[in-house]
């Protein structure tokens, strides 16, 4: 099957990509690189450097005609989308917009979305979380995920092509990029591995549904199998850390012996986060293998290798 993935030069899209191509698929990645990394791509794909907002984009998914497409191109920082909640919309609103009608004009069958399970639910009601929950997203970034998936339901009521967003928890794991705004588990191991200092915003007290990437590639390739999966699906663990909580397994996996401060709440992030993967577990027959310990010393191990050597 010929299968595109959308931002396959980042961290969980290049896992995936890899996963498709192992399985047989020709792959196609799209991505503009500007998070992705090119040595994040794999090898024997072929590679398209173009925004997902551009009509190029659109042109090149008519010439493919791919069986299936997983999106996972976005403005994915929740700060960021508070700051410039515009550039969030016309990525991840826009962006998948067009993407999806081009995918649906081509003859897709099959398109899947890499939503959010945390943030598209804002300040939970339950806990777990099902796919049922009201969305009361706490940020634009939320927002965005939310009306995409709004999108993508129309779609798949108007054309053949059916849709499965899949609600991630806060993935992490190899390839995450330690240097940016988001993915605080790579962030934070690498601070401790370079001998810095973490800054938790708030009290620490925040939880977050932590999974690890390799689950979440099996989970988006379990969608495409399951012809009758549809709609959304939580992909989390159905366990809450906290963020104090993860400094010390972090520092007890990275060997950092330092302090870690404590900085003002910042904007749009809710307070607890974990979700019900029942869903999941009964029509896609997925549930995560790899636990919070495993995924955090793997991570680690990835870090320390791409330390320079001295």
């Amino acid at each position: 099957m010929r299968s595109i993935v959308t931002g396959g030069a980042g961290f969980i899209g290049s896992h995936i990509a890899q996963a498709l191509h192992d399985a047989g698929h020709e792959v196609f990645v799209i991505d503009d690189l500007s998070k992705g990394k090119s040595q994040n791509i794999p090898e024997d794909v072929t590679f398209l450097k173009v925004s997902v907002t551009s009509p190029e984009c659109e042109r090149l998914i008519a010439d493919i005609e791919p069986g299936a497409v997983f999106h996972l191109a976005a403005q994915m920082d929740v700060r960021n989308s508070v700051a410039d909640m515009v550039f969030d919309a016309h990525t991840n609103v826009e962006g998948t917009v067009r993407v999806a009608s081009a995918a649906a004009r081509a003859g897709t069958q099959s398109f899947i979305f890499a939503s959010s399970g945390g943030a598209i639910y804002g300040e939970q009601q339950q806990f777990p979380a099902p796919e049922t929950h009201p969305l009361k997203a706490e940020s634009p970034y939320g927002i965005s995920k939310q009306c995409a998936e709004v999108y993508l339901d129309y779609f798949a009521r108007k054309t053949p092509m059916r849709a499965v967003m899949l609600r991630f928890g806060n993935v992490f794991g190899p390839r995450q990029n330690p240097n940016g705004e988001a993915g605080v588990v790579s962030i934070f191991a690498n601070q401790m591995l370079q001998g810095q200092t973490p800054t938790i915003f708030g009290d620490g007290l925040q939880t977050r549904d932590y999974v690890f990437v390799d689950d979440v590639m099996r989970a988006s390739l379990l969608a495409l199998r399951h012809n009758a999966a549809r709609g959304a699906y939580n992909i989390g663990t159905g366990l809450e850390t906290n963020l104090n909580d993860l400094a010390q397994m972090l520092a007890k996996a990275t060997g950092f012996s330092g302090d870690v401060r404590h900085g003002p709440e910042k904007p749009g992030e809710q307070r607890r986060s974990v979700l019900s993967c029942a869903r999941a577990k009964a029509e896609l027959h997925w549930e995560p293998k790899v636990s919070m310990e495993e995924g955090l010393a793997l991570t680690v191990e990835w870090l320390k290798k791409q330390a320079p050597s001295t």
